[in-house]
């Protein structure tokens, strides 16, 4: 089974910043084919969303966020990023704000999220996304002054 489509998350002299707010924007619309066009094209990619299994490939990480989808997107917002950045891989450290639907009510959770991102031939693309719980801190810390050890 093909995984991939022939859609492109971001020119190949785009940035890991231009593949991160596509794959945001695919997120909150729901479309699984713009949502996988900002996955790279390897066997090893990694999904882990709170609660859930990790998920490992591309044929994985397509079925359970078309499943999510058929429910409409997911309003997730990158709020806070933290970037560090090197010649071919990004990590992005976020604070995402997301809406969830509980007993018919609207609430906004926090997700604490990695994005880690490769540059390939394609362009920057999503190796790891992996996702936790956050909590009422993260929204209301600024940033934070480095540290060194």
């Amino acid at each position: 089974m093909n995984t991939r489509t022939p859609y492109r998350a971001a020119l190949v002299s785009g940035s890991a910043d231009e593949t991160e707010a596509a794959f945001y924007e695919a997120l909150q619309a729901g479309d699984i084919d713009r949502f996988m066009a900002c996955w790279a094209e390897e066997d090893d990619i990694v999904c882990v969303n709170p609660g859930g299994p990790r998920l490992l490939g591309a044929g994985a990480i397509r079925a359970a966020f078309t499943a999510m989808f058929e429910h409409g997107g997911l309003r997730a917002k990158p709020a806070q990023v933290h970037r560090v950045q090197a010649l071919a891989s990004a990590v992005h450290s976020v604070v995402e704000h997301v809406e969830v639907r509980l007993e018919g009510n609207v609430r906004e959770a926090l997700v604490q999220s990695t994005n880690v991102y490769h540059k390939t031939p394609q362009g920057w693309r999503l190796v790891a996304h992996h996702a936790s719980p956050g909590t009422v801190h993260e929204a209301v810390a600024g940033p934070v002054p480095p540290v060194l050890h």
